[in-house]
């Protein structure tokens, strides 16, 4: 008789055990924002000989900017502490940009045609 509870009482702490990992993870809603808020670039494509575009966000706090080419050489970094950028020393192609405002990057893809 000893044995049967010794053994029940055995699988019930296994069962228990084995499905105590299996709870359900709550995240808490103050989590960390992984975009930047109203990013915009503009205008994009760049066209007609415009020497410049306008970076903006919902916050507008300094940003830096890095320009890659599409094989992911870096072209062009800069620090930006307004909305407008001077975009005369590239060519026509297309690039990725890495904005980084605040710890929080994004990538956006620009065209100078």
């Amino acid at each position: 008789m000893e044995k049967k509870y010794l053994l029940t009482l055995f699988f019930a702490l296994a069962f228990f055990t084995a499905f105590s990992g299996f709870g359900q993870n709550y995240a808490s809603n103050n989590s960390i924002p992984q975009n930047i808020e109203n990013l915009s670039i503009y205008p994009n494509p760049v066209s007609n000989g415009k020497t410049f575009i306008y970076i903006t966000s919902k916050l507008n706090l300094t940003k830096s900017i890095e320009f890659y080419d599409v094989l992911g050489k870096l072209i062009f970094s800069t620090v930006l502490t307004g909305k407008e950028l001077n975009i005369s020393n590239l060519s026509k192609g297309v690039y990725v940009l890495k904005i980084t405002e605040s710890n929080i990057s994004e990538t956006r893809k620009l065209v100078i045609k």
